[in-house]
């Protein structure tokens, strides 16, 4: 068993954060001491750790983008727990890992998973400068998809050793477990009737996501005579352009909003499928939990998307930003023994590949790998 160290920069709902909350949990049920750290207040996901006693959550309470009084409480704290890898989620999480590690004097394996694969900004790109020298200098990184990995490989962003380790999903957690009177009531309950065919997306209504996509496709497929609507799962600074947009379209009213969802299983088995417009997205964890649920996905072709959906038997892929091509794969699955068929192959394909156990064993093999191994650290220490 092994102590490890557990760092993102907010505990706010996310992705990397969701997914380094699940390893914490995961690992401290297989018995592995398990701390967790989170850099800057918003603890939404707090509620969701569960430790043993004697394991700890720890804010750092940065109020800034670096905040030295923060860095030097986290170097207090790795001093206090010593543990054997500090495992970052991103490369801000990154930042503040490897500096503090270094201000402690403690030897530890330091290891960085990684989320993202796209740089959006001027701001971000040259973050990922100085992000860069900080992968250089850890002693593992891992990647959600090959893709990925190869995106970042041309980029210079790179560890000591990299690893493709898949995400993965609860496929217990996530199966579809709602009768079809429950269904029908939700569906009601949001303005849907059974004839309509219904188009999920669950997403923080982020420009990136591209919701306005879907509006547009919502508009064409009605202007060919299929019945379909929108159901957008999520919130964010995007709706009000979102709902502007689909005004504009005429399609206000095929257009759902349920907002944010602590639990989404039953807006998503409310779907008849689901969609992804993103510009970006590495591996996206969303996809997975529809397609445990029994949902095909239409997802756009970037990140890792083509690692998980096949396009044709599982779900359909089409070029980012091709509103066309978009609405012709969703016409296909218009017809409800399609989708259903494509929903069963998506589920099976998650239980073969992608569940949470899988990855988590990884990890586990990945990390007791690294305990047992020199970081370079050590290595110059012992030098």
């Amino acid at each position: 068993m092994a102590r490890l160290m557990f760092v993102t920069g907010s505990l706010r709902y996310g992705g990397a954060e969701g997914h380094s909350i699940t390893l914490v949990n995961r690992l401290a049920e297989r018995g592995h001491e398990c701390h967790a750290v989170y850099v800057k207040s918003g603890a939404e996901q707090l509620e969701r750790i569960r430790l043993r006693d004697g394991e700890r959550v720890r804010c750092l309470e940065a109020v800034r983008y670096f905040d030295v009084a923060a860095l030097r409480r986290f170097a207090r704290h790795i001093a206090r727990v010593e543990p054997a890898a500090i495992v970052a989620a991103n490369p801000y999480a990154l930042m503040y890992a490897a500096l503090a590690l270094r201000l402690s004097r403690h030897r530890a394996a330091l290891a960085v998973t990684f989320h993202s694969s796209r740089l959006l900004g001027l701001k971000e790109r040259l973050q990922m400068l100085a992000y860069r020298l900080l992968f250089w200098s850890a002693d593992y990184a891992v990647f959600v998809c090959e893709n990925q990995r190869r995106y970042w490989a041309r980029r210079a962003v790179f560890a000591r050793r990299n690893e493709v380790i898949y995400n993965g999903v609860d496929t217990e957690e996530f199966k579809d477990g709602l009768a079809a009177g429950e269904v029908a009531r939700l569906r009601a309950a949001l303005g849907l009737r059974e004839s309509d065919y219904v188009i999920g997306i669950s997403a923080v209504l982020r420009p990136e996501k591209n919701h306005v996509q879907l509006v547009e496709a919502i508009a064409r497929l009605r202007a060919r005579g299929i019945p379909a609507k929108a159901l957008i799962i999520g919130d964010g600074p995007m709706r009000a352009a979102v709902e502007a947009r689909a005004r504009a379209r005429g399609v206000g009213r095929e257009v759902v909003f349920c907002g944010f969802q602590r639990d989404v299983r039953p807006f998503v088995a409310a779907c008849d499928v689901m969609v992804l417009c993103s510009f970006t997205e590495a591996f996206s964890l969303a996809a997975l939990e529809a397609m445990a649920l029994g949902k095909p996905v239409v997802h756009a072709q970037v990140g890792g998307a083509a690692e998980m959906i096949v396009s044709g038997r599982n779900g359909y892929l089409f070029p980012a930003g091709d509103t066309g091509a978009l609405t012709g794969k969703l016409a296909l699955l218009a017809e409800r023994a399609v989708s259903r068929s494509m929903g069963a192959n998506a589920r099976k394909l998650v239980q073969a590949q992608f569940s949470v156990e899988a990855m988590v064993d990884r990890y586990e093999q990945t990390l007791m790998e690294l305990c047992r191994t020199p970081s370079r650290r050590e290595a110059a220490g012992a030098g």
